[in-house]
């Protein structure tokens, strides 16, 4: 009799222990979807916010890549004395300087941007104690010269940066 009793116990709890697990697993469900839900929309909203300071970054990045370009930056920086190894110096000092004001930029955009940003300032560096070492420059103004008439004949190492830049604000949209 106490078996039976037992039995028909367990009998009359089984519906009810079905229904609790399957309304345990559907409230569990709901309450994941629901955190979820309640992420991406922190997502969204946190993208709408940095979406600007991305792009704003980015045309940061823009302007140090167009400042460094050997045709503006011996535009703008003008040799001071007749020492081609001051006014070496004095160019890549000023491409330092423009870079470390730039280096908080480097938070808002991707790795691969980044570094193509550095190879491209050590590219333009190179290319401006290559030719300092070249025998036909002698002066200051031939430096000048001889860099600016070499990039007549390739691209200047920060149109390289530049694609990659424009790439990936393309990547933005």
């Amino acid at each position: 009799m106490q078996d039976i009793n037992f039995l028909q116990i367990f009998f009359n709890l089984l519906p009810a222990l079905i229904i609790g697990l399957i309304s345990f697993y559907f409230y569990s469900s709901y309450l994941t979807n629901e955190n979820n839900r309640r992420i991406y929309e922190l997502k969204r909203e946190s993208a709408k916010s940095a979406m600007p300071q991305r792009l704003q970054a980015l045309e940061r990045m823009t302007l140090f890549l167009e400042r460094i370009n050997p045709g503006s930056l011996l535009i703008r920086v003008k040799p001071y004395n007749d020492s081609k190894h001051d006014y070496e110096n004095l160019l890549i000092q000023q491409i330092e300087s423009e870079f470390e004001h730039n280096l908080a930029q480097q938070i808002y955009v991707s790795d691969k941007c980044w570094g193509a940003i550095k190879a491209t300032k050590n590219a333009t560096i190179s290319l401006i104690r290559q030719t300092n070492m070249s025998d036909k420059v002698d002066s200051p103004d031939k430096l000048r010269e001889v860099i600016l008439s070499d990039l007549v004949d390739r691209k200047a190492p920060s149109e390289t940066g530049l694609a990659f830049l424009k790439n990936e604000v393309k990547e933005l949209w």
